[in-house]
């Protein structure tokens, strides 16, 4: 929409998302401050409200720059709130954006009594818990508004897919038609295809995330060959599930063009022999595992035939929750981390495992998006093919703002500090900005580029988690 439908300044609806996506990210960073707060116990540093007074001893200036920080915040985001309802109730909104946006901006009214309660009477003077949850609803409630008010703004009726022209399959076995004749060529071009087979490309994102459960648990102090062999295991297990998925998919990767020239689509290596190599892995990656601990290895058994069978066979060809409930499969590295340093599920891993879970739609659904024929030619149920593109959009903003939530909560349980903080705000909102953009734009670039950032916040979130746990704070138990 570019006609002016808002009152000024804001006038078209572009500048109002804009304004509900500021007004989200800016409630999300008084999450994050008031967990610092609460972590800190930043708040006793001030009894008064709304200023606050130096208290008498010196050391507590550091908390009160906390407890500032957080009051201010809370001016800020108020105005940024109160615009956006007004802006709501004036402009061209549906009904039920103008009635979430209110209910919020009624709840942060409440939030602000609360608030000023704990600050003059303590936090014992109200439930446990309570602020964090209105923050939370509070949070929901703008992220609700953004996301019908975008299915509003730029959503069509009807938007599945249907069925593509299929692509042209070769004659005979493309393989045989490529293989070079030299020896050594033919043994680079087979080495290469046992490569890829292990799907090399998810291989450093999901040891990082095995990577910060280890040094969630272990802080500084943790034992390099721990790190070697969960990281060694993780690759093998990984390459595991890779060649299964190869193996399994090799009919249906035959009808898609991104993955036809898989090696064995193509026939480049024998089924026999992929299936041989993808058992070597799994007894590889379980001996180097058992070297740790038992829960580590089975955890990483569990990863692979979960992303093996019940993921590849079960839910990706017959339900649109296929990319939801499989992205357990990616959460499980956090576990195995956080177990191959404490033998044991702990809550601050599980904490972590549940942001990795969160994402992986917020995630994926960009790339059904961007691969939405293919998908549809090979019989997959992506939410693209079967809800639409307007509904699989809408998801990718539930599921950014559920990572977020989910950050907030391992930022609760942990010692997780400032730069952690400022690392998931920054990326974010960048991430958010991408998946707005993608609404107004809906095409193949802006979903590669929603994609990209939700790379990029994943990928500076886990190493923010390495810096904080491994330099700036200790163990998380």
């Amino acid at each position: 929409m570019t006609t002016e439908s808002f009152p000024r300044p804001i006038d078209t609806h572009r500048r109002f998302s804009a304004l509900l996506a500021a007004t989200a990210v800016g409630v999300y960073l008084l999450l994050i401050i008031g967990a610092t707060t609460s972590l800190t116990n930043a708040a006793a540093a001030c009894s008064t409200w709304p200023t606050c007074h130096a208290p008498a001893d010196p050391l507590g200036q550091t908390e009160l720059a906390i407890a500032w920080g957080h009051r201010l915040a809370a001016v800020l985001v108020g105005l940024l709130m109160a615009a956006t309802t007004l802006a709501a109730v004036f402009g061209d909104v549906s009904r039920r954006v103008k009635a979430v946006l209110l209910g919020g901006a009624a709840l942060y009214i409440v939030q602000v009594g609360v608030g000023a309660v704990a600050a003059t009477s303590g936090p014992a003077a109200i439930a446990p818990g309570l602020h964090l949850t209105l923050g939370l609803v509070i949070f929901t409630t703008v992220v609700l508004a953004l996301a019908w008010d975008l299915e509003f703004a730029t959503g069509v009726e009807d938007d599945t897919i249907e069925q593509p022209e299929p692509i042209e399959e070769p004659a005979g076995p493309a393989a045989e038609r490529s293989l070079p004749t030299g020896g050594l060529a033919r043994a680079r071009l087979t080495a290469f295809a046992y490569f890829k087979m292990m799907k090399p490309r998810l291989m450093w994102l999901l040891c990082l995330v095995a990577a910060a459960g280890m040094a969630l648990a272990a802080g500084p102090g943790i034992d390099r060959y721990t790190i070697v062999a969960t990281l060694g295991g993780g690759v093998l297990a990984i390459g595991a599930s890779g060649t299964f998925n190869h193996v399994l998919e090799r009919d249906v990767d035959r009808k898609m063009s991104r993955t036809a020239d898989r090696p064995l689509a193509t026939d480049l290596v024998p089924v026999r022999n992929a299936l041989l190599f993808g058992f070597f892995l799994t007894a590889a990656s379980m001996a180097v595992f058992l070297t740790i601990n038992r829960l580590a290895a089975a955890l990483g058994f569990v990863a692979i035939v979960f992303y093996s069978v019940i993921y590849t066979l079960v839910l990706k060809p017959n339900t649109v929750q296929n990319t939801v409930i499989g992205g357990a499969a990616g959460a499980l590295p956090a576990l195995i981390g956080w177990a191959a340093v404490t033998n044991e599920i702990g809550l601050a891993g599980l904490a972590l495992a549940g942001v990795i879970f969160l994402w992986t739609p917020a995630h994926f659904y960009n790339l059904a998006l961007a691969y939405k024929d293919d998908y549809a030619r090979g019989g997959f149920p992506m939410m693209p093919v079967v809800r639409g593109e307007t509904e699989t959009r809408k998801h990718i903003v539930y599921y950014i703002a559920a990572t977020l939530a989910g950050t907030v909560g391992l930022a609760w349980i942990t010692d997780l500090g400032a730069f952690y903080a400022g690392t998931v705000v920054v990326f974010g909102g960048i991430f958010l900005w991408a998946a707005i953009q993608l609404h107004f734009e809906q095409t193949e670039a802006a979903a590669f580029r929603s994609f990209h950032a939700s790379n990029a916040f994943l990928g500076a979130v886990l190493v923010a988690i390495l810096v904080d746990a491994l330099v700036l704070t200790g163990p998380v138990f």
